[in-house]
């Protein structure tokens, strides 16, 4: 490094941008060099993606809250609230988390084996760790402008009774992030990915969508399978999501699903930071 400066303050010729700077990149710019060369890529092809990213949710809620809603009274199940009214929260926060594991799947899954551009991001000086940290802030921006697509478009549904409405988006960008790591994580640790992600999505996203209070209260389910919505990070998400639209919700259930899925994210956090070094650090 010292002998490149030495030749460039010799040398006259030299670009100053192309001269050695001896600087390291700190590690929220590093992160968000990764950010930044998703969005060069998001921006030509995001007409690709519009469907999953807000029109899916929207459709869900145009079938089960305007469709079947319309032969459901308002009742003690839907705290008394239009089945529309009901589910438009929870779609919020389903929706999210399922933009987020998919993209925390195959894509990381490709830049390990495919692509196999995370070697050659972590060739340069940004660490493995600063890779997953920009794949974070990536996942939570794109699940973020696909929650800002649903929450406008379900506007025009009348699905909202008030401004509470715009805390379900961070709501929802927590409840995905927290579902999102994790499968970075596994993403990190597949080599041959068989049907390992189908199985996923089969057997832990859909069964997590549907029976985590989503479209009726977790009450209606068995008290023998009633703890598995309880582990959900769905149904937490959904709490939140419906005490921010409705109110209602007391300061420690709150607590409690806050701290639920914070510590999701940052166990998963860190294990996901720790196969990423252990596989892109030879």
């Amino acid at each position: 490094m010292a002998g490149a400066a030495h030749t460039a303050h010799m040398n006259p010729d030299v670009a100053p941008e192309s001269r050695a700077t001896g600087r390291v990149l700190s590690s929220w710019r590093a992160a968000w060099l990764r950010v930044e060369a998703h969005w060069t890529w998001y921006r030509r092809y995001w007409r690709s993606s519009l469907y999953s990213s807000g029109l899916q949710p929207v459709l869900f809620l145009a079938a089960m809250g305007l469709g079947f809603g319309s032969q459901v009274e308002a009742g003690p199940a839907t705290g008394g609230h239009a089945y529309v009214h009901y589910v438009a929260p929870a779609l919020l926060v389903a929706g999210a988390v399922q933009n987020a594991i998919g993209e925390s799947s195959y894509p990381v899954l490709s830049g390990f084996k495919w692509q196999q551009d995370y070697h050659a991001v972590t060739a340069t000086p940004v660490t493995a760790g600063q890779l997953l940290g920009g794949q974070i802030i990536w996942l939570t921006l794109r699940v973020g402008i696909a929650c800002v697509v649903y929450l406008l478009v379900a506007a025009l549904f009348g699905a909202w009774l008030d401004l509470g409405a715009l805390l379900v988006v961070p709501v929802g960008l927590l409840a995905a992030v927290a579902c999102g790591v994790p499968i970075m994580a596994v993403a990190a640790t597949t080599y041959n990915e068989g049907g390992r992600f189908t199985a996923i999505f089969r057997f832990l996203v859909m069964p997590m969508i549907l029976f985590s209070g989503t479209f009726f209260p977790i009450e209606q389910l068995p008290a023998a399978v009633r703890w598995l919505a309880w582990i959900s990070p769905v149904w937490h998400g959904t709490e939140l999501a419906r005490g921010a639209t409705f109110g209602g919700l007391g300061l420690l259930p709150a607590a409690g699903h806050l701290a639920f899925l914070g510590t999701l994210l940052g166990v998963s956090a860190l294990a996901a930071r720790r196969y990423f070094y252990r596989r892109l650090v030879v």
